[in-house]
């Protein structure tokens, strides 16, 4: 419960700057990620005590899909379900082809995002794909990253410019 007051702090922020936040409207819920007998789509905000959410629901995907239209840049970090099962892992594909169809600029990161875009078929339709979520993560935040700044140390050659 520690990420909470995070949470609710980012929400604040960006309502202050005007900036929409899209979270999900329904999941896909199940008991756990095993069971495939009853696998049911639930409203985010009540999923039933009995049920964990494995991955965004089909009314999810469609608000993503309005709210990314007309992006002109999209940065994508972590898979929206439980990819090593194939039955919570559809909402990230639908979301690789949607995101492959953006006009603007498209980034992807994480190696599990990196490789539900391959198995989308759409990995050669966004603009750069990063195998290191963290990584890239910290360097889009200006963050100096170890493995840079050793590799920096031992040619002599400056760090790349960010910003």
């Amino acid at each position: 419960m520690l990420l909470v007051p995070v949470a609710k702090k980012v929400l604040d922020d960006a309502a202050a700057r005007g900036t929409q936040v899209v979270l999900p409207e329904d999941v896909v819920a199940a008991a756990y990620p095993e069971e495939r007998h009853r696998i049911l789509t639930v409203p985010a905000r009540r999923i039933p005590l009995a049920l964990a959410g494995f991955d965004i629901g089909p009314a999810t995907v469609m608000r993503f899909r309005e709210a990314l239209r007309d992006a002109g840049t999209v940065v994508w970090n972590g898979p929206m379900g439980m990819l090593e099962e194939p039955a919570f892992a559809s909402g990230t594909a639908e979301l690789a082809k949607i995101v492959a169809d953006c006009s603007g600029f498209t980034v992807a990161a994480g190696g599990d995002t990196v490789a539900a875009i391959h198995r989308a078929g759409v990995a050669d339709r966004l603009g750069y794909l990063s195998p290191s979520g963290a990584a890239f993560l910290e360097a889009l935040e200006g963050r100096e990253l170890p493995g840079v700044a050793a590799l920096s140390a031992m040619t002599g050659l400056p760090l790349a410019e960010t910003g």
